[in-house]
This record gives structure tokens, sequence and C-alpha cells, in this order.
């Protein structure tokens, strides 16, 4: 089943400057998997030597941020947006 996976501009050089993506998946884990086999450079940005999301990343299954679900287990459906939001800091 198709997802669009949505890159920020930060990460829209791996992709080659494209700002949407469709893969197959049917969870998260499935659907980075993906992004990464078309557009090789995604999981070394996303995720850490466990195969765990970086912290500075947020990842969203439509408007839910996938850490209060399942993790990388959120299930996904055909036709679902995947956002991938890097953490912003700031303060004085």
């Amino acid at each position: 089943m198709s997802v669009t996976v949505r890159i920020p501009t930060t990460l829209r050089p791996v992709s080659g400057g494209i700002s949407t993506v469709s893969v197959n998946g049917s969870t998260v884990r499935d659907v980075l998997q993906g992004l990464e086999k078309v557009h090789p450079g995604f999981a070394a940005k996303l995720l850490d030597d466990q195969g765990n999301l970086h912290k500075f990343v947020n990842v969203f299954v439509a408007d839910d941020d996938v850490r209060y679900l399942k993790g990388l287990d959120t299930e996904v459906s055909g036709g679902q947006t995947v956002s991938i939001v890097p953490a912003v800091a700031g303060g004085r």
C-alpha cells in the first residue's frame, strides 16, 4: 500500500529536492526502509545505531506522533501521510 512521506526542507538534499515521496509499507518502520531504498541516506539521518528514531526527529502518521503510539511499529494505511519533522530547539 502506498503512503506519502513529507520530507522537511532540511532533509530534501537527501531526496534530491523532492518534498513528498510515495513508498510502500504497512508500518512506519517499513515506510522508512522504503524511503531509504528510494533515497539512500535517510536512515543515517533518522535512525540511531540501534535502529530507533533519533531524539531530535519526530515522525507523525496523520497528526499523531508515533512516539505516543507504537513507535516505528505504528501501522499505516494506504493513502495516509507520514510526516518527518526535525525537532526545533530555541531560546535565549
